[in-house]
């Protein structure tokens, strides 16, 4: 099994989640001139300028009075010892918070933060979409209302009363092995050169293993057992929860039946190390699990090959 965290993992927060039926706590997250916030501008995070940027958290008092709420704030918990919340920007243009900072996509920086403040950031960035993509009932189509701060929103319509939870959508990822060969694909939108572990959602009805061996077998054609979890990752791009698989090949033979891929092929640790492949990014669970089954052969290890780009543990 893995030992390391993956990216935007890990108990690094507080969620203090038998308060959110307190009023009296978000209050008094609210009076704490300690408390800090993470913005969010056009689903972009603010982070400081410089080859190897960080979190900024911006204090409490930064937010207009007239946003100091709980229909605005999504308090998210206690990180290192202070309380933190969500807040969207909903300006044209970036606003101005803080000197030598700008807004971010983070997955362009995800891997270069601590463990803490990427998993920080991802969590408000997976809440807040959530919460700007559920505006309305699903039921009855009137507004929506947040309540347990920030962490469900209620229908408005007092026949109604709907309530809505965040939203996740879990999705298998699969390393398969014949032995001494991986399988990997591509997406013609992606990178010239670059293949992937298979992926794919998970469908109503259908259990982990079962989605891992109907992916497999619609976009490669290929029969697979001996089906066995790994490690999980939130991917809060918009709100998935990536399940790492490994699996044994059955059968060999590539057939992309479902077109949903550009190609696929099986490579050798050999090719992987030498040919110039380009891999998924390193924040992905996908390069974890493609790491873990090359650096169980008898070579270097893959990073080692590649270069190391260390994860920052602390400040």
């Amino acid at each position: 099994m893995q030992q390391h965290s993956n990216v935007f993992s890990g108990r690094y927060l507080d969620r203090a989640a038998h308060l959110r039926d307190d009023p009296a706590s978000f209050s008094a997250a609210l009076a704490d001139a300690n408390s800090r916030v993470v913005p969010l501008w056009h689903s972009r995070n603010l982070v400081t300028n410089g080859a190897a940027p960080r979190a900024a958290f911006v204090p409490l008092f930064c937010v207009p009075p007239e946003r100091r709420n709980g229909a605005c704030l999504v308090l998210l918990g206690q990180f290192e010892g202070l309380h933190y919340f969500a807040y969207d920007i909903d300006s044209v243009e970036p606003p101005s918070l803080l000197p030598e900072t700008r807004f971010e996509d983070l997955r362009a920086i995800a891997s270069s933060l601590p463990i803490g403040e990427a998993g920080l950031l991802g969590y408000a960035r997976a809440l807040l979409t959530w919460q700007r993509r559920h505006r309305f009932c699903g039921v009855c189509g009137t507004a929506t209302a947040p309540a347990k701060h920030g962490h469900v929103l209620v229908c408005t319509n007092p026949g109604c009363r709907h309530e809505q939870f965040p939203r996740i959508d879990p999705a298998i990822i699969v390393l398969v092995s014949d032995g001494e060969r991986a399988l990997l694909g591509r997406q013609a939108s992606w990178p010239v050169g670059r293949y992937s572990t298979i992926a794919g959602f998970v469908e109503p009805g259908e259990s982990l293993e079962d989605a891992v061996a109907r992916e497999v077998w619609e976009e490669t054609g290929v029969e697979v057992e001996r089906i066995e979890y790994r490690s999980s990752q939130p991917w809060p791009f918009p709100a998935s929860l990536m399940l790492g698989f490994t699996a044994h090949a059955l059968t060999t033979h590539v057939h992309l039946r479902d077109q949903e891929l550009e190609d696929a092929r099986w490579f050798d640790r050999a090719e992987l190390a030498s040919n110039g492949t380009l891999l998924p990014p390193r924040l992905s669970i996908s390069y974890r699990l493609i790491e873990d089954w090359f650096d169980a052969g008898a070579g270097p290890r893959l990073r080692d090959i590649q270069g190391n780009t260390p994860w920052p543990q602390s400040r």
